[in-house]
């Protein structure tokens, strides 16, 4: 049942989790939605607040069942790249020369790459069906609280997560904006942006260790 799912503690405080959230799980409430009970907070769960270095904004899950696992752009282990995740990946051989072994980006997540969407939920076939429903208020606020514990690197692909966001990155904050990685408008200046390289070098630049974007031995042993 949507309302039995438990909210994330590191993120508890938001006043999402109080003002909105009960009435969004009211109406998932025997529902089949997409990604379901277990992964809906699957990036505020492996990305805390005190953890979160860098902000990649999506829209919603993927609507094919078994696709989405509730982080933006990611995929599970077995399902095929989707185009836009094809792109991300094109780009960032490009860029720094590997590539993960699948499309699942948890590893990002864990190094404190908050891949979060604007609307967490969706109903099987149907993109973009609950993105009125006030999930938005819940990436705001949690970009919110995250610039309490750091400056972050903002990697902004698309109109939606510029506009989404638009506000909240600071003067000690990277902001990279660009295209969507969608096939539709990857060649307007998503090419050739090497974000991944970007971040890290800020990262190292402020002592930070880079983000293993590849997924290297050592983070996959840890």
């Amino acid at each position: 049942m949507a309302e039995d799912i438990a909210v994330p503690r590191a993120w508890a405080e938001l006043p999402f989790f109080h003002q909105d959230w009960p009435g969004i799980a009211a109406r998932l409430r025997d529902r089949d939605w997409l990604p379901g009970p277990g992964r809906v907070f699957a990036a505020l769960e492996l990305t805390p607040p005190e953890k979160t270095r860098v902000v990649i904004l999506g829209q919603d899950p993927y609507p094919t069942p078994g696709h989405a696992n509730g982080l933006a752009f990611s995929v599970t282990p077995e399902t095929a790249l989707p185009r836009s995740l094809k792109n991300i990946f094109a780009e960032m051989k490009a860029d720094i020369g590997a590539i993960p072994p699948t499309g699942d980006l948890s590893h990002w997540a864990r190094q404190g790459v908050l891949l979060l969407n604007t609307s967490l939920s969706v109903l099987p076939g149907q993109a973009g069906i609950h993105a009125k429903w006030g999930w938005d208020k819940l990436a705001h606020q949690a970009v919110v609280r995250a610039q309490r514990e750091r400056p972050l690197a903002f990697i902004l692909w698309g109109a939606h997560a510029q506009k989404a966001l638009a506000g909240l990155p600071r003067t000690q904050d990277l902001v990279i904006e660009t295209a969507h990685p969608s096939p539709l408008s990857a060649r307007r200046g998503f090419f050739g942006s090497r974000p991944f390289s970007r971040v890290n070098d800020w990262l190292k630049a402020r002592g930070e260790a880079p983000v293993d974007w590849a997924l290297s031995e050592t983070v996959a042993a840890g």
